[in-house]
């Protein structure tokens, strides 16, 4: 079952290459995305064992992000089927064919206990990712597609540096040379403190800048904003959430070499200057897809947070995995439907969204809502998680410019989002061929429905996962 993880998507690849009709792939994508999830739910019931030698072990954390990113790539793959037939103009062969091999590598992500095998498939994520930020093919969007390479390339590489420092510290103490993560930790206390703090470092800074953590975070705004609505929604509720488990690793080690508090620190450092740096450049947004890159930046920044403060409010940033994975699902596969629709991305042009797309228009403001951590969405539970922890440990100053950032970053959005979808519809507003359909409205508002009743309810099985998860982040004395 773990190979199908992995092999399915590969398989789906190859068939989606062979299929001559533009029309017919994004079926065949959504066939292979329902496989998909069908597997991860069966291994979510039925887990099987590590595998011989540890290579390979779904535990709470890789379930976690399975779970979101299998969901989220399920409900993209329906919505390609009505976004790519307004798109005909372009052949989605090669958009088909990268999101695919992209789901497989990050399946590897989840269910890989080996760093250097999790190091190639995450870097697999962003060669997949990189020619479908293109699709639109302008200038815009090469630039874009570039910055991205480069930017998470670049930072992966760094990451990779890190990991040769961890093989090098296990060297160092006369252990067995591993790269294995429970090996690591079984050795961690005679591992070299100095090449375990080299290796930390370089870890964060390769880890973040692929999650986009400021001031690493220089490629969102032109990959979000160039790229179609369901890649910008893979990119930020998919890849990010993988970026975020490759650094709940690398915490897992550092709380078995008791250099937690080290690691901790500069989490709370990157998140807080994330938060404060989107709230600083979503003011007065113009391009409503950049303002939701900046939201992006925001919200690793509080996963960050979350993770550095321990204690309960890692809890919190487990359940933000899934609410804003799912809630940067609804926002970008709507702000896509109202894109196609104006053929704008500037709130100069977009205005009345309510009145010329009530489906979309509606989708979209409760994405807002939900995001900007409003009850009773999801978002709320893990944000008032995590600030509630931050004051009940006595982390008052973390507490306090965790609240006024997200107080700003609301401001913000709102003066953004409410004139976009309200009032009229101005008279010189490009008249297009989209309308909302089933296939279009369908997979955002199914999933703004999985964010409200996460809001109110989470299943058991659910919050199991997630304690588990979250025990396998505690501090023990």
């Amino acid at each position: 079952m773990l190979a199908a993880l992995i092999m399915l998507p590969l398989i789906g690849a190859v068939v989606t290459w062979l299929i001559p009709s533009d029309r017919l792939r994004p079926i065949a994508l959504s066939v292979f995305a329902c496989g998909h999830l069908g597997v991860t739910l069966r291994l979510l019931i039925a887990t099987p064992p590590p595998s011989a030698g540890g290579w390979f072990n779904l535990d709470a954390l890789g379930k976690i992000v399975l779970l979101s990113t299998s969901v989220l790539f399920f409900f993209c793959a329906i919505y390609s089927i009505g976004y790519l037939a307004y798109r005909l103009e372009r052949s989605n062969r090669v958009l088909c064919i990268g999101l695919l091999i992209c789901l497989s590598a990050a399946s590897m992500v989840t269910i890989t206990h080996h760093l250097g095998l999790l190091w190639v498939a995450l870097e697999t994520t962003t060669i997949s990712m990189t020619p479908l930020i293109y699709f639109n093919r302008n200038a815009r969007s090469i630039e874009a597609t570039w910055k991205y390479l480069l930017i998470c390339s670049v930072g992966v590489a760094l990451a990779l540096i890190g990991l040769y420092f961890l093989a090098y510290a296990t060297i160092v103490a006369g252990v067995e040379p591993s790269l294995l993560l429970d090996d690591l930790i079984r050795d961690a206390d005679k591992l070299s403190s100095g090449w375990v703090h080299a290796a930390f470092v370089f870890l964060l800074v390769g880890f973040g800048s692929k999650m986009g953590l400021a001031p690493l975070h220089t490629w969102k705004p032109d990959a979000y904003g160039e790229s179609p609505g369901l890649v910008g929604a893979m990119l930020a509720g998919g890849l990010v959430n993988l970026a975020f488990l490759s650094l709940l690793r690398v915490y897992q080690l550092c709380l078995a070499t008791r250099e937690i508090a080290f690691f901790q620190n500069a989490l709370v450092v990157m998140g807080l200057f994330s938060m404060i740096m989107a709230a600083i450049f979503m003011a007065r947004q113009a391009d409503f897809k950049r303002m939701l890159a900046y939201s992006s930046v925001e919200h690793v920044g509080i996963m960050a947070v979350a993770l550095g403060l321990g204690g309960k409010a890692v809890f919190g940033a487990l359940f933000h995995i899934l609410a804003n994975g799912l809630t940067k699902g609804v926002l970008f596969l709507s702000s896509g439907n109202i894109h196609r629709s104006y053929n704008s991305k500037s709130t100069d042009h977009v205005r009345g969204a309510l009145r010329r797309l009530p489906w979309s228009g509606g989708i979209f403001l409760a994405g807002f809502i939900a995001i900007t951590g409003s009850p009773p969405f999801a978002p709320f539970i893990s944000e008032f998680t995590v600030v509630s922890s931050a004051f009940i440990d006595g982390r008052y100053m973390v507490g306090a410019l965790f609240l006024i950032s997200l107080g700003i970053i609301f401001i913000g959005m709102a003066l953004t989002v409410l004139p976009m979808v309200m009032g009229e519809v101005p008279e010189d507003s490009e008249v297009t061929s989209y309308r909302d359909t089933l296939w279009t409205v369908g997979p955002p508002l199914g999933l703004l429905l999985m964010v409200f009743l996460l809001g109110v309810w989470i299943p058991a099985p659910l919050m199991t996962i997630l304690q588990e998860g979250a025990a396998l982040l505690e501090v023990h004395p």
